[in-house]
């Protein structure tokens, strides 16, 4: 590892973590500080010291990628038997032994149709059934199991959690109990309940925790920070009275609450085991002291950040280059010159497969699909087709193990697999023309370099141990890297890192996405998915917006209110768009006098740090006026007027037309509908 002070590649902080004694362990890892090979150092050590046999470890992580990752590198530090899994795949393999004598019988198959099921049971409750309807249906009631809310408490828990329902919270209650009643007539499972299940059968079953905790003594788990109440209820319930547990995880990362998960249990544990060993992971051996410059200057401007989330990285690497900022007339010219910087560096020798873009929602991938597609650079999408159900990559397979019975002796493994392909899958020596030919080349690449990895990992391999390994690795959803650039959405880079990286489309309703309002959590939550984006990347960072979705629709977006403080000042792109017109004076703070960044300074005309002199009974009362108008016009709130708006309208109260319009947020159709009723509440106050 690079830095690394001592020979066995761990720093003092890595090197505390791995050999901590066994017992409760907390490694707060933050990005690019080495967590993986912490984690799998740790497992080894505590093998190889005989604390614990690897066939009693289970190592749980979120994803199956990430999972087979864990069984690659614990399988090179000599711990095979040490089970990696995902949760849903640890509990999925418990039940279906355990269900015989729990439940009896055949175990129930898994659901594989959800919105059928939903669709039936919103049909009866008189919901919408349109397929957008069942989607958010459907992600609402996995939000509701996931975060333990049954349906006869979800109406009460929406109305505390002041959730966004997809609907009257009682008619959702109505849907979800439907579909609950709907799957256990048809006797099937969904994923949720695997992990209920599986909790349920060791809290309320003797025999079967006593027979499952003789079996695993030690477990650790990535990704603390997104575990769900759910998933916290079964860990819980196959640790028993022990603790014999390691987490890791890095709050500032909590990108999934949306999806019920809770950065809580991995801040409250040291009080959850109290003499648990808390290890810092700061050092960040991914990126160049620039961007670790930009990424804590981004996260550290985050509200009410817990104790356990102010993690401060300390770049490793040599300096590289600043971060560029670029702004743009409309998305198709954003696309453009991202294609075009793009090409120069693949010019200039960076390998497509480590250049990624990252953007917000999947629907932003098109306009970059075209454009590189324009420029002639190989590109996949991640989240499109799985890798291994390609038709090219399943007639690959085919022909390798076929031609493994064939393989003579003392043969290298790599030339073979080359070989085959070439003859029997229509590998080529170079890369053919056009980009749907082109792909499928790339693809079978891919496999002749998963035949270079196991080569080197095991040099005895031959064709019969590379199928294996394929297959092994299509399970787990562990694709080969693939020659092109990477287009994927900032949840889908998770875990992932590019020496390259381009972060597109950072323009407010996008990033902060729109529907997260005034919502404080929710707005920090898209702060953690852009501080996620920016870590991904080792050398190279670019941050772009645009100021028009499509040419000719006029300049009205502004850029994200995130990198106001990541720009320097001398930056041509310093200037925010939409908020003054170049060589205009930046608006400037009522309180002391500094210029203003962001729309909600500007709105309040004041810093963030300034004091508030908020007459909070002028605002509450502002508040009643604006929950009656939503009522009758049945619409949110925020519609009429959002919360900043009614605040800087309660610190301003400005006493005439003019003066009311001027707070941005108070155009002249709101002045026109709201102004005399919003003046009277002022002049009675």
């Amino acid at each position: 590892m690079p830095g690394s002070p001592d020979g066995d590649g761990l720093d003092p902080e890595q090197r505390a973590a791995v050999t901590a004694p066994r017992g409760p362990v907390c490694v707060l890892a933050g990005a690019g500080t080495g967590k993986t090979r912490t984690i799998t150092r740790r497992i080894a050590h505590l093998v190889g010291q005989g604390h614990v046999a690897a066939g009693q470890v289970l190592a749980v992580t979120f994803t199956a990628r990430a999972a087979g990752e864990l069984r690659t590198r614990l399988r090179a530090l000599d711990a095979p038997g040490v089970q990696a899994r995902t949760f849903h795949a640890a509990a999925l393999r418990q039940l279906r032994y355990f269900w015989p004598q729990v439940i009896g019988g055949q175990p129930w198959p898994l659901l594989d149709q959800k919105l059928r099921l939903v669709g039936q049971a919103a049909a009866r409750a008189k919901a919408g059934t349109d397929t957008d309807a069942l989607r958010d249906l459907a992600a609402e009631i996995e939000w509701a199991k996931s975060t333990l809310v049954a349906p006869v408490d979800y109406a009460a828990e929406a109305a505390r959690r002041r959730r966004d329902t997809p609907g009257p919270a009682e008619q959702v209650a109505a849907v979800y109990a439907g579909y609950e009643e709907l799957k256990n007539t048809a006797q099937v499972l969904d994923f949720d309940d695997l992990l209920l299940h599986t909790a349920v059968s060791l809290e309320e079953h003797a025999g079967v925790a006593e027979e499952f905790r003789s079996r695993y003594r030690c477990f650790v788990v990535d990704e603390y920070q997104d575990v769900t109440p759910l998933q916290q209820r079964l860990l819980d319930a196959w640790l028993g009275e022990r603790d014999d547990l390691t987490v890791v995880g890095d709050a500032n990362q909590t990108i999934y609450t949306f999806a019920g998960a809770s950065p809580r249990f991995l801040l409250d544990f040291p009080r959850r085991f109290p003499g648990a060993a808390v290890v810092r992971l700061q050092r960040d051996y991914r990126s160049t002291p620039q961007i670790v410059t930009c990424a804590n200057t981004l996260i550290g401007a985050a509200r009410n950040r817990p104790a356990g989330s102010r993690l401060q990285l300390i770049g490793q690497l040599p300096p590289g280059p600043d971060p560029d900022f670029s702004e743009h007339d409309d998305e198709t010219a954003e696309a453009a010159a991202v294609a075009g910087r793009i090409l120069t560096l693949i010019n200039d020798g960076t390998e497509p497969c480590e250049i990624a873009v990252l953007f917000r929602i999947n629907a932003q991938s098109e306009a970059y699909e075209q454009a590189l597609s324009d420029a002639g650079v190989p590109h996949q999408v991640r989240g499109g087709d799985k890798f291994f159900s390609r038709p090219e990559v399943r007639r690959a397979m085919v022909a390798l193990r076929a031609a493994a019975p064939e393989q003579r002796p003392g043969t290298d493994l790599v030339e073979v697999t080359r070989a085959v392909l070439t003859a029997r899958a229509g590998l080529s020596d170079e890369p053919p023309r056009g980009a749907t030919l082109r792909a499928q080349w790339e693809s079978l690449l891919a496999l002749v370099g998963v035949a270079e990895e196991l080569a080197a990992l095991e040099p005895q391999a031959d064709l019969g141990r590379l199928c294996a390994e394929l297959e092994t690795r299509a399970d787990s959803a562990q694709a080969p890297v693939v020659q092109g650039v990477t287009l994927a959405s900032l949840h889908a880079a998770k875990g992932l890192e590019w020496d390259a990286v381009f972060l597109v489309g950072l323009a407010e309703g996008t990033l902060p996405i729109g529907y997260a309002g005034d919502d404080e959590q929710a707005i920090e939550e898209e702060r953690r998915l852009l501080y996620v984006g920016i870590t991904r990347a080792r050398r190279v960072l670019s941050l772009s917006w645009a100021l028009a979705r499509a040419n000719g629709r006029g300049s009205k977006r502004r850029r994200s209110r995130f990198l106001h403080g990541l720009i320097p000042d001398s930056h041509p792109a310093s200037r925010v768009a939409g908020e003054r017109r170049p060589g205009a004076a930046r608006p400037r703070c009522r309180v002391c006098g500094t210029p203003l960044f962001g729309s909600a300074a500007t709105k309040l005309l004041r810093c963030d740090d300034c004091p508030s002199d908020v007459d909070l009974e002028l605002l509450d009362r502002l508040k009643q006026w604006r929950a009656g108008e939503a009522k009758s016009q049945d619409v949110p709130a925020f519609v009429v007027l959002t919360d900043a708006t009614l605040t800087a309208i309660a610190e301003q109260r400005p006493s005439d037309p003019s003066a009311l319009v001027g707070i941005p947020g108070i155009g002249a159709a709101k002045l026109d509908r709201y102004g005399d009723e919003i003046l009277t509440l002022l002049s009675e106050s």
